[in-house]
């Protein structure tokens, strides 16, 4: 009889029937206790995981109860439960053989030298990186981090976010390749966990954090390149999100943010090409009625709507009184469009013979009368000042 397939450097098992249904991978024990809106709090990995020397070799792997343990077939959909898979059994964020190839070659990363020198690092320092070639069928265990050390790296790799002085292009650079990787680490793996979804959310939030500073931030030569990198990843990592949420749901889980996590994708279509509308339907139809009832997608779904219908005194509203710290981030880039084009409407419909006042504009657009001002200029629109010597907006201007 033909033998089946075990994993390296661990015991065999196999996936639960209907895994294969789970397109990514992630295993066991990562801190929900993380704050939703910041990077600058400590997280501890869970008593599960105590200790890195838990993680002796592959066999030594501690496996998650039955009751807790949700294995997904991994980022290879369709493969039989005889897979081969790996189990990590490296201690360290960046295994011992890519630090010295690293050191050698001067590849080294400014948060991993070592007094900084391009030459030397150590395992406090340096974090893997991304490797597009890398594959079950051609790295070891000991080249895989277990999802302790992966929980380490990501609580480092944040902190740098939240700490470092560096110039945030250099951060944001660094810590996109660095959870790249840490989410090859875990889908190599096939393992997934209650405590993995927590960990794709803060790096979901990384993403979203990053769209707001580096539009604040980063010169306008290297912005659209480094917004579209770090959109695709975000993308990607909401994509694995719901698969996880999914997959948790059918086993009987509980995912505590996923509304607001789904609300992100529909505000997201702000900036997307409208016949999408039926694709999107579908995707909603396919939400379970619980989430589709929660306050945050309704809230997404009502700002979809006035945007597309160009009701932008209500979109303005909703977006700046109603909106999370996170919806916001996402928001920003679409509020001065939406600011803009209301203006150009203003200018357009209203009577020749009366000016608009800009102090009423300020409470229209949720901006300060200087900063409508801007607005105008950047319109082409110009102002001036009535009697009284309050700004106005002459309207029927040509643009």
């Amino acid at each position: 009889m033909e033998e089946r397939a075990r994993p390296r450097g661990g015991r065999s098992w196999r996936p639960r029937e209907g895994a294969g249904e789970l397109p990514f991978s992630p295993s066991s024990s990562f801190s929900s206790s993380s704050s939703p809106s910041s990077y600058g709090n400590k997280w501890e990995p869970s008593s599960s995981w105590s200790s890195s020397s838990s993680i002796k070799s592959g066999r030594d792997h501690k496996q998650v109860p039955k009751d807790k343990q949700l294995i997904g077939s991994g980022a290879r959909i369709g493969n039989p439960p005889e897979m081969d898979f790996i189990i990590g059994t490296c201690l360290d964020m960046c295994p011992a053989k890519e630090r010295e190839q690293r050191e050698k070659f001067r590849d080294l990363a400014v948060f991993e030298r070592l007094h900084g020198n391009p030459q030397r690092t150590t395992s406090k320092l340096a974090v893997k990186k991304f490797c597009r070639t890398m594959s079950a069928a051609s790295e070891q265990p000991s080249s895989i981090r277990p999802l302790p050390v992966l929980q380490e790296s990501l609580r480092y790799l944040l902190d740098i976010v939240e700490s470092s002085d560096q110039p945030f292009h250099v951060i944001h650079d660094f810590v996109l390749d660095r959870t790249r990787a840490i989410r090859q680490d875990l889908s190599i793996q096939n393992i997934v966990h209650h405590d993995v979804v927590v960990m794709y959310e803060e790096m979901v939030r990384f993403h979203i954090i990053s769209e707001k500073r580096l539009r604040k931030e980063c010169s306008k030569v290297d912005l659209p390149s480094l917004l579209h990198l770090n959109m695709e990843q975000m993308m990607k990592s909401l994509t694995s999100l719901y698969n996880l949420y999914r997959y948790n749901q059918r086993s009987g889980g509980k995912n505590y943010n996923e509304a607001e996590f789904y609300s992100f994708y529909l505000i997201l279509q702000l900036t997307r090409n409208r016949e999408d509308g039926n694709s999107l339907s579908l995707w909603l139809r396919k939400m379970p009625s619980s989430i589709l009832q929660s306050t945050e997608v309704i809230f997404a779904r009502s700002i979809l709507r006035h945007f597309r219908v160009g009701n932008y005194r209500r979109f303005l509203k909703m977006a700046l009184s109603d909106s999370t710290h996170l919806q916001v981030c996402l928001l920003e880039p679409v509020l001065n469009e939406v600011r803009a084009q209301a203006l150009v409407c203003i200018n357009h419909s209203s009577y020749q013979l009366q000016p608009y006042p800009l102090s009423h504009l300020a409470k229209i657009f949720m901006m300060k009368e200087d900063e409508v001002e801007s607005l105008c200029d950047s319109c082409g629109l110009k102002t001036s000042r009535d009697a009284a010597g309050n700004l106005i907006l002459p309207t029927k201007q040509e643009v």
